[in-house]
């Protein structure tokens, strides 16, 4: 009798990098993500050092359309204003990836939400702005609840690879706390940045909230 041919073993599951456990999403949709970014990434000379290279922010709705999270041209000014809030004009793939993270955990929720929902229900209801706000809220928080602290500044002027002096970023929390920006020169204690306040910084920066 000829011998049997072993059956070939189903691979297991990739595991999800550090990385993507950070953001709550799979191996899979971090493959996704970074392939989608690849597709649109260029190597700029500010950006040496990030290996996966930087997005033009006019390429940053077509990325996001590629993952099937394409979001309408009246947030994209929000979107922008999250991922590359020094308006260097070039988005790295960590801020990136931060947003895309919660887009599709947000989406996911979303869907399985619609499952349940009334069929009867006016679909022609536009999502609440709130839910836009704190999406954004939290990729300065890093998925935290909050408030934005001056670490959280630090850390975002970083994956951009800008170096932003702690005055400046101190000033850029008092100014939000209603207070005067430039009155805070030295090492004072700053407190934090609540979602409220930080709405107020949104529509101060002509971002509609409404």
């Amino acid at each position: 009798m000829p011998p049997k041919r072993r059956q070939p073993k189903s691979l297991p599951p990739k595991r999800p990098s550090k990385l993507a456990k950070q953001h709550n999403i799979t191996a899979s949709q971090e493959s996704e993500i970074r392939e989608a970014f690849s597709l649109f990434a260029i190597q700029h000379p500010d950006h040496g050092d990030s290996e996966e290279g930087v997005l033009r922010r006019d390429d940053v709705r077509r990325c996001l359309i590629s993952l099937n999270l394409a979001p309408e041209r009246s947030e994209v000014a929000g979107i922008l204003e999250t991922i590359d809030p020094l308006e260097t004009g070039f988005v790295p793939f960590h801020p990136f990836l931060s947003y895309a993270a919660i887009a599709l955990n947000t989406k996911d929720q979303d869907d399985s939400a619609s499952e349940d929902e009334d069929m009867e229900e006016d679909i022609s209801t536009p999502r609440t702005n709130p839910h836009e706000l704190r999406t954004a809220y939290t990729l300065f928080t890093h998925g935290g609840p909050g408030p934005i602290t001056l670490a959280h500044l630090r850390r975002v002027a970083k994956e951009l690879r800008d170096d932003v002096p702690d005055d400046v970023l101190r000033d850029m929390i008092r100014e939000a706390n209603g207070g005067v920006k430039g009155s805070g020169k030295g090492a004072g204690a700053v407190g934090g940045v609540n979602l409220e306040e930080f709405e107020g910084v949104m529509r101060r920066a002509g971002v509609s909230m409404g």
